[in-house]
């Protein structure tokens, strides 16, 4: 009865409203955007989305979730350093603020009052650009269809963002004014200021790469991974196992990394066949082990040195 009823309905995300239901049959209103919360079945009818987010979704959630939270313990180390001991409270302010304010945005959503949300399923990279394919059937006007067609997993990481800025400005300067002694005045606030920096820089990212790093985020967490692992091994010039005993700081600084390791591979396997996706796991340590082993044969003193008694 829907496709009857109904003319063509251009554009890949325009659908139909249901405006009646009366028994089996439906009344539908003009072609056009889709409410929020519903996108278009096969039939170019707009449905609302009654699913769950999957493994997939929540593991995407958890990165963009995870991405303020790093880059806050980034700068605070950064801005820190060994002039002030009040670093790890800081740490833990920032891990507070991220874990409040993503309970709070899932607490938010639909159904309010729960920690799970209803989503549409994402099925292509253009569900995230519904933007870019508004029809111009007379091709002067065009008929506006944008919507977020893999509601909510867009406009949530936004709603999170806010949140997490919010309680940042509400608790960190507090926290740091009182405890933050061994830093100077102006110091002292710098991992804050950071923080007003990269909150827009992300939120511009979610915005426009969205999909892209839907689609992305498992491998750019192994290659970055990888790279900070390697350049924090070589600034701190770790070269032995002993010297990773010497300071818990660097071995916290590992396990995170491997942490993150297991992260990326959990999301490229999606551990849909567990048999075969959880002794990947083992390959975690793989790239500290390696580099522990022939940090010693690349140190650039000994390279020169050689080099000099060859010549």
């Amino acid at each position: 009865a829907a496709v009857d009823i109904q003319p063509a309905c251009l554009g890949l995300y325009c659908g139909r409203t249901v405006l009646s239901v009366n028994g089996s049959v439906e009344t539908y209103g003009d072609c056009g955007v889709c409410p929020r919360g519903q996108r278009t079945d096969e039939n170019k009818i707009c449905r609302e989305c009654l699913g769950s987010p999957d493994r997939y979704d929540w593991l995407y959630l958890g990165f963009m979730a995870m991405l303020p939270l790093v880059l806050h313990w980034f700068f605070i180390e950064w801005y820190s350093g060994k002039k002030s001991s009040s670093a790890l409270l800081q740490h833990l302010t920032a891990l507070l603020e991220c874990s409040v304010a993503a309970v709070v945005t899932l607490l938010l959503g639909d159904p309010v009052g729960s920690l799970h949300i209803r989503s549409c399923r994402v099925k292509k990279l253009s569900d995230w650009y519904t933007m870019l394919y508004n029809p111009s059937p007379d091709y002067i006007t065009t008929v506006h269809c944008t919507h977020e067609a893999v509601y909510p997993l867009y406009t949530i990481v936004f709603i999170y963002y806010a949140f997490c800025l919010v309680l940042m400005m509400l608790l960190r300067p507090l926290l740091v004014k009182k405890i933050a002694c061994g830093l100077g005045r102006s110091d002292r606030f710098k991992s804050i200021y950071a923080a007003l920096y990269f909150f827009p820089i992300l939120t511009v990212l979610q915005a426009v790469g969205g999909g892209l790093l839907y689609y992305a985020f498992p491998y750019i967490i192994l290659v970055l991974s990888l790279v900070t692992l390697a350049v924090y091994l070589s600034a701190s010039e770790v070269e032995f196992f002993k010297d990773l005993l010497v300071r818990k700081k660097r071995l916290v600084v590992l396990f995170s990394h491997w942490l993150l390791h297991a992260y990326g591979i959990i999301s490229i396997s999606k551990l849909d066949k567990l048999e075969q996706d959880l002794p990947l796991l083992a390959l975690v340590p793989a790239p500290a082990l390696f580099y522990l082993m022939t940090a010693k044969y690349t140190e650039p003193s000994r390279i020169l040195s050689e080099g000099g008694n060859g010549h």
